[in-house]
């Protein structure tokens, strides 16, 4: 019962994981509900009135989701100085309150001010923050001159009660951070193998549904090898460990969606394509007809599950049990005379499970440290041999630091003019709905301008946030006749409302804005202002500052989004060139290169275009074709960006592996591929560029043959003919949607 218990608790520990890569969700809202709580407790104790509790919970709010620091130490520093800027703000807000023209111009200067203050990093942009948000508690709370000291005590008790619950009661450390992250990895490349033995099993009527099980867990599992990646140089001080790990991930992935692709080409009826994996709503490939069950498929199942109690038992579990005799035969899958009799294509699965076998034997070996090696078989020794010499090889190589633009081309500067525009007129017009409520429309100005970068962004976000409004009012409604004057009631769903609203906020800017809503329906209640009609008012100043800032960002120094995707999507080709050539440039006998820090800035800039592309790609967009053809276009580059990593894996292995030679004739396999990212990246510059993508004869053709009595090429030559393959048919697959045109191929 007991041993039953604790696995009840691990599973329900790797599902939370899972979900919440870090915790990093549920500590933003622990930390922000516990603040305001303990500043609701202290001001309670001391006498404040229902007014300064607000103003103490809502400033407990601003000073704990301000802060965006990593070390605790840069926060506490952050965290002091926000401190005065909050009391001079407020009281700057008290005094200008009642004079309308000198108010309202000094709002504007404090919002370009605040906007600009990004360019400083995550301080500047905590203390920015800060200066707005209690500037505009100032007007929702009513602050006056004479009220001032009150004010100033009830924000200086949630600053310090911020600090308590962040540093004592709710710590974070980079190193716990990147702990749990790890822990998430596991999960969810957990939660991939069971989608891919679902794919195992699956029958026809139910393929369309496991496959998007499988690019879901795909997407999932890469989303959390960056987050791991942005995180290694905070949570893991020597450098040299830190790569150690963000090789290991990366290993992990790669293998693990290589696996994945092995699947679906053995159970289908030709050659499963790359952008099956990657394209939301591609139609399933035709699959084989269905057998009776055969010993190769169920020995595929066992060590599919196999596979993944390796990668979720304790370090501990794998000496000396049955476990480690698994991974050993798993393992021995490397080896050519060990695979089970089967088809070629499921035979390459068995390979697929004996290579990502490998890739979590690595993965532990860099999270937990040496392990007991008593149990090994002669190929887990070897793997171990080549993980050791491996891991010896890597050294930390200095990183570039990009240059940024200047001006107005920076985009704090840029942004700062634009929200400094679109909220004066967000003032005019709200000052016209109502005298009192009029900074609703500016702070809704204000936040569609939050980490958005064009004109189509803007226009979803406040999309989002104006319907997340309008189920917010209905709710808010309701909760205000149901809770009536209860104040501690009132004060309880607050609490649980914040909670919700920072736990969604990276799932869905439209449920964060319904919490919003319905708590400050709740806050008016407690002021003893609420009424329906405010919570219209509300509906209509959001809507008006949404608009406000959507003209101020297509009037006023506009990136358009067909802009700004064709500049994010020529970074992609940029980056892919860089890993490609480079990758191929190693494997063919060229110095070493630092792939893995190329590979992260390319999934780093396929990240900024996939949610440049958002607006595009949204549910309500009209354009139905333009929609399909963005996802196309993303998804392509997914699948290339995905081989790249994949050359770049290989060509990481090959200054210390015993098995992986160089081979020179690789040079010459890539030279049309990159002349074809060339040609796609100079009509993206200039549409009249005259440039044309080459087709021809198959990559691996391009090989010199090998001289007389040698093999044309080996196996690990073979794998990366595969993957430059793949890499050259997604890059001519780009340019019909692109409009670029394709030459014939010459004879």
């Amino acid at each position: 019962m007991r041993a039953a218990g604790r696995s009840g608790r691990t599973r329900l520990r790797d599902r939370v994981a899972a979900s919440d890569p870090g915790l990093l969700r549920l500590t933003a809202g622990l930390r922000t509900v516990g603040a305001i709580a303990l500043a609701l407790a202290v001001l309670a104790l001391l006498g404040s009135d229902v007014t300064h509790l607000v103003a103490g919970a809502m400033a407990a709010m601003v000073a704990t989701f301000a802060i965006r620091e990593k070390q605790p130490a840069a926060q506490a520093v952050t965290l002091a100085l926000g401190l005065p800027v909050a009391l001079a703000s407020v009281a700057l807000g008290a005094v200008l309150n009642a004079r309308v023209v000198v108010g309202d111009v000094f709002f504007v200067v404090l919002i370009f001010c605040a906007v600009y203050a990004r360019r400083f990093g995550d301080r500047g942009t905590a203390l920015g923050l800060i200066g707005f948000q209690i500037y505009f508690l100032s007007l929702f709370v009513g602050a006056t001159v004479s009220a001032l000291p009150e004010v100033w005590v009830a924000i200086a008790v949630a600053f310090g009660c911020s600090a308590v619950v962040r540093f004592a009661v709710v710590p974070a450390t980079p190193a716990g951070v990147l702990q749990r992250l790890r822990q998430a990895f596991r999960a969810r490349l957990a939660q991939l193998l069971s989608a891919q033995l679902e794919l195992l099993d699956a029958g026809p009527d139910e393929i369309d549904k496991v496959l998007e099980g499988l690019r879901a867990g795909t997407a999932r599992l890469h989303e959390t090898a960056l987050m791991i990646q942005s995180r290694l140089e905070e949570g893991t001080p020597d450098e040299s460990v830190a790569r150690l790990v963000q090789r290991r991930v990366a290993d992990a992935e790669i293998a693990a969606e290589r696996l994945g692709l092995l699947l679906l080409t053995a159970r289908s009826a030709e050659r499963a394509d790359t952008l099956t994996l990657h394209l939301p709503g591609a139609p399933a490939p035709s699959m084989r007809r269905a057998s009776a069950p055969d010993e190769a498929t169920a020995t595929l199942r066992r060590d599919l599950e196999a596979l993944r109690a390796l990668v979720l038992r304790p370090a501990s579990e794998h000496t000396g049990t049955a476990l480690a005799h698994v991974r050993n035969r798993l393992l021995g899958y490397r080896d050519e005379e060990n695979l089970p009799p089967a088809a070629p294509v499921v035979q390459d699965v068995f390979r697929g499970i004996g290579e990502t076998a490998r890739a979590v034997l690595g993965l532990r070996i860099a999270l937990d440290g040496p392990q007991d090696e008593s149990d090994d078989s002669p190929a887990t020794a070897r793997s171990r041999e080549e993980l050791d010499a491996e891991d010896a090889a890597i050294d930390a190589g200095e990183k570039e630091t990009p240059q940024e633009p200047t001006g107005l081309r920076r985009p704090t500067t840029r942004a700062a003019v634009q929200v400094a525009v679109g909220s004066s007129l967000a003032i005019a017009g709200g000052e016209m709905l109502s005298t009192q409520r009029w900074y609703w429309a500016v702070l809704t100005c204000w936040i569609v301008f939050l980490n958005t970068a064009s004109t189509g962004e803007i226009l979803v976000k406040g999309y989002r946030r104006l319907l997340g409004t309008v189920f917010g009012v209905v709710a808010g409604i309701v909760l205000a006749g149901l809770v009536g004057q209860h104040t501690w009631t009132a004060f309880g769903l607050v609490l649980v409302f914040i909670f919700a609203m920072f736990y969604t906020a990276p799932l869905s800017y439209t449920l964060m804005s319904f919490f919003v809503t319905a708590m400050l329906g709740l806050l008016y209640t407690l002021l003893h202002t609420y009424s329906a009609s405010v919570l219209l008012l509300r509906v209509e100043e959001t809507a008006l500052g949404a608009a406000c800032g959507v003209v101020a960002a297509a009037l006023v120094l506009p990136i358009h989004t067909d802009r700004r995707t064709n500049e994010l999507l020529g970074t992609v080709l940029q980056r892919l060139t860089e890993v490609t050539e480079e990758a191929v440039d190693q494997l063919s006998g060229g110095p070493a290169a630092d792939l893995l820090d190329r590979a992260r800035d390319l999934d780093q800039a396929l990240g900024d275009l996939r949610a440049a592309t958002q607006p595009l790609t949204h549910p309500v967009t009209p354009l139905r074709a333009r929609r399909d053809t963005a996802r196309y276009v993303v998804a392509l580059l997914e699948t290339c960006a995905y081989h790249a990593r994949s050359l770049a894996a290989t060509a990481e292995l090959l200054p210390a592996h015993p098995s992986i030679a160089a081979d020179p004739r690789l040079r010459g396999a890539v030279r049309r591929t990159v002349r074809n990212i060339g040609a796609i990246a100079a009509h993206l510059a200039d549409e009249h560029a005259d440039a044309a993508v080459e087709t021809g004869p198959s990559i691996a053709s391009l090989l010199e043959p090998g001289t007389d009595g040698t093999p044309r090429y080996g196996r690990i030559t073979g794998r990366v003919l595969r993957h430059l393959e793949r890499l050259d048919e997604a890059v001519v697959g780009l340019a019909r949607p692109l409009g670029v045109p394709v030459a014939a191929p010459q004879r």
